[in-house]
C-alpha cells in the first residue's frame, strides 16, 4: 500500500471504513420503505435518520480502532483489514478528538428531529433523546466491554435492527407496527453475518485475547452453522411481507438465499486465514442487495 501520512484525510478516510456504511444504510432504508407503504414517507426526517446512523457507525469504527489498540488487540497476528491506530496513520490523540467531533455532527443531525419542518409536527420529542444517548453509550460500550463477552450479536439485532428501523419508522408515521418488528428481525439477522463472519475469521486471535465471542465460546462448528442460519431465517421472515404469495414476493428472498448459501459454502471452504477476508466483501454486498430487496417487496407489495 502507498504510504499514508499521518492524520491525513486519506488516513481518516481508511479508518471511517467507508465499506461498513452499508450496515448503516440498510436499517434506514427498510424503515423508510415501511413508511412509504403506510403512505407516510417524509424525506426530511429520513435523510436526518441516515445521517445519524452513518455518524454513529463512523463513530463506533474509530471507537473500535481506537481501544482495540490501546488494549493490544489489535496484534501483528491480525488476519483481518489493518487499523489505523495500529498502523501509525492516526495517532491516539488525534483519534480521540474525532470520535468527538464525529459523535457531536451525528448527534446535531439527530436534534433536527426535534424540530419541526415545512410546517409539520416535530418528528419526535424527549424519546428521540433518551434512544440518541443509548445509541451513543453503547457505541462505547460495545468495543470496550460487551464485544469481548459475546453481547456482539444481541447488540446487532438491536442497534442495526429494532433501533434504526423503528426509529426511522417512529419519526415518519409516530407509530409501531407488526410490520416493523418484523422487518427489524430481518435487519438485525442479515447484517450479524457481517459480525459472524468477522468472529469466525478471528476465532483463534479473539481467544487468545480474551475476547469471548460466541465463536469462541462454542466452537467453529457453531459459528459456521450460525452464519448459515441467519440467512436462512431472514429470508422466512421475508415472507410476512410477501402477501398474497405474489412471484415478485416469492422469487426475490430466494435469490438473496442463493447467494448467501454460495458465500457460506465458501466461507466453509476456506475455514481459516486471511482469505476469509473475501467473504467480508460478499456478505456486505449480500447484505446491501437483501436491503434493497425488502424494501422493494415492502414498498410494491404492501401499499
Amino acid at each position: 500500500m502507498k504510504e499514508i501520512k499521518q492524520n491525513s484525510p486519506h488516513a481518516w478516510l481508511l479508518a471511517a471504513r467507508p465499506k461498513t456504511l452499508t450496515g448503516a444504510i440498510i436499517p434506514v432504508m427498510i424503515g423508510t420503505s415501511l413508511a412509504f407503504a403506510d403512505g407516510q414517507f417524509k424525506i426530511v426526517p429520513a435523510l436526518l435518520c441516515m445521517l445519524f446512523a452513518c455518524g454513529m457507525q463512523i463513530a463506533a469504527n474509530f471507537i473500535n480502532d481506537l481501544f482495540d489498540f490501546l488494549k493490544g488487540t489489535d496484534r501483528t497476528d491480525r488476519l483481518g483489514p489493518e487499523r489505523a491506530c495500529a498502523q501509525g496513520w492516526i495517532t491516539p490523540g488525534a483519534m480521540k478528538v474525532g470520535i468527538g467531533v464525529i459523535v457531536i455532527l451525528s448527534c446535531i443531525s439527530g436534534l433536527g428531529l426535534l424540530y419541526t419542518s415545512w410546517g409539520e409536527l416535530p418528528h419526535g420529542g424527549w424519546e428521540l433523546i433518551v434512544l440518541g444517548v443509548f445509541c451513543v453509550i453503547f457505541a462505547f460500550l460495545y468495543t470496550t466491554v460487551l464485544s469481548y463477552q459475546g453481547w456482539g450479536d444481541l447488540l446487532v439485532l438491536i442497534f442495526f435492527g429494532f433501533v434504526p428501523v423503528g426509529g426511522t419508522y417512529y419519526v415518519q408515521a409516530y407509530t409501531f407496527t407488526p410490520n416493523v418488528i418484523i422487518a427489524s428481525l430481518i435487519s438485525g439477522l442479515v447484517i450479524d453475518t457481517l459480525l459472524v463472519v468477522n468472529n469466525y475469521r478471528d476465532r483463534d486471535q479473539d481467544a487468545l485475547s480474551g475476547k469471548r465471542t460466541l465463536i469462541v465460546r462454542f466452537g467453529e462448528p457453531f459459528g459456521r452453522y450460525l452464519y448459515l442460519w441467519l440467512g436462512i431465517i431472514a429470508t422466512l421472515l421475508s415472507f410476512w411481507f410477501a402477501q398474497g404469495w405474489n412471484y415478485a414476493g416469492i422469487f426475490m428472498p430466494f435469490t438473496y438465499l442463493y447467494f448467501h448459501v454460495t458465500t457460506w459454502k465458501r466461507m466453509v471452504k476456506i475455514r481459516s486465514g486471511k482469505k476469509l477476508n473475501s467473504i467480508l466483501g460478499e456478505t456486505s454486498r449480500n447484505m446491501l442487495f437483501m436491503g434493497i430487496l425488502l424494501s422493494v417487496i415492502i414498498a410494491i407489495t404492501n401499499r
